[in-house]
């Protein structure tokens, strides 16, 4: 099939309406009008009053390239850029979280960059907490170094060299992978390693993703001559659930591409590790729990998730001029 636009932008919404209509806005007024870009809004099953003000401003703006579809439920991070991507028609994807601000054209920077480029598979631009301050824009693939030493020793040589993600860059620089708040895909080489892995709910997602990526011999770079606001963790609000989604993600991505051994000593690693800190903090007693009993990914959130068939059907909801809804 032939791509009908240049990118296609995924935007998922849970329960954060506000957010992602000024994310939206703002893609709308810093790209430029030269890329054909088709905007899609994936609900992730959020509360019915937040996904009608949604839906209002979709429907109020008439928009020929923007589509808003409502899934009945909330399958995480990976799961809903995968529904958007079904209704994607271009020879690029944006996954872009809906906590963002475009500072530049970061759609602009990065497809001329890809154009450029035939080796990358992925790129992203930098993140900013505000204007002035630098985030980390990208990472390095989850190890056991990674996980017993930290960032510091792997950036240090000791495990070969990676780049300091607390470094300025001037020019492109290849990376492991890079932020999942700004993910710019070539779609065929999405498609080649079968897109996100669905099984994860949420976090570790990019580092998996680029990780079969590179298994492949494609490249990830990270594009500092773009930029772009991030709200981190706007729609957080289980500190402890969160950080027990985020070790058991970490430990699932680490067995599936680094081997049961690795996986093994880095949840022992682990228990010993949360040993101590409950001693201390006795809030964490829950992860100290879970790294014992194994912290499997069937212990996620994502389970803890129910269709809300009785409270809404399947929307897609297209500018008036297309006028479409699945009921």
């Amino acid at each position: 099939m032939e791509n009908v636009y240049d990118i296609a932008v995924i935007v998922i919404n849970y329960n954060n309406a506000g957010y992602t209509i000024e994310c939206v806005q703002s893609l709308m007024e810093k790209s430029t009008s030269e890329l054909s870009v088709q905007y899609i809004i994936v609900d992730n099953s959020s509360e019915m009053e937040d996904f009608q003000t949604l839906k209002a401003f979709t429907e109020q703006l008439d928009h020929p390239n923007l589509i808003l579809f409502r899934s009945q439920l909330n399958g995480g991070f990976g799961a809903g850029n995968m529904h958007g991507v079904q209704w994607a028609n271009a020879k690029y994807y944006a996954f872009i979280n809906n906590d963002t601000l475009m500072i530049d054209d970061c759609l602009k920077h990065c497809f001329r960059f890809m154009e450029i480029t035939p080796e990358a598979a992925v790129c992203g631009p930098q993140i900013r907490i505000d204007q002035k301050r630098q985030a980390r824009s990208f990472g390095h693939f989850i190890s056991l170094p990674k996980i017993m030493f930290g960032n510091t020793l792997i950036e240090s040589g000791a495990f070969g060299r990676k780049p300091s993600r607390k470094k300025e860059y001037a020019a492109p620089v290849e990376v492991d992978y890079v932020n999942g708040s700004f993910m710019f895909f070539r779609a065929e080489d999405f498609h080649k390693v079968g897109g996100f892995d669905t099984n994860i709910f949420l976090f570790y997602e990019e580092s998996d993703i680029c990780y079969r990526l590179k298994k492949q011999g494609r490249s990830t770079w990270y594009l500092p001559g773009a930029r772009y606001i991030h709200f981190e963790g706007s729609s957080h609000k289980a500190p402890i659930a969160i950080k027990k989604e985020l070790k058991m993600s970490m430990l699932y991505v680490l067995r599936k591409n680094r081997g049961y051994l690795n996986f093994l000593v880095a949840r022992y690693f682990l228990v010993i590790r949360y040993f101590f800190s409950t001693l201390v903090k006795p809030k964490y007693f829950p992860l100290l729990k879970a790294c014992i009993t194994g912290n499997y990914i069937t212990d996620s959130l994502k389970q803890q998730q129910v269709i809300h068939k009785e409270k809404a059907g399947v929307y897609t909801c297209m500018p008036k001029t297309t006028d479409r809804q699945i009921s």
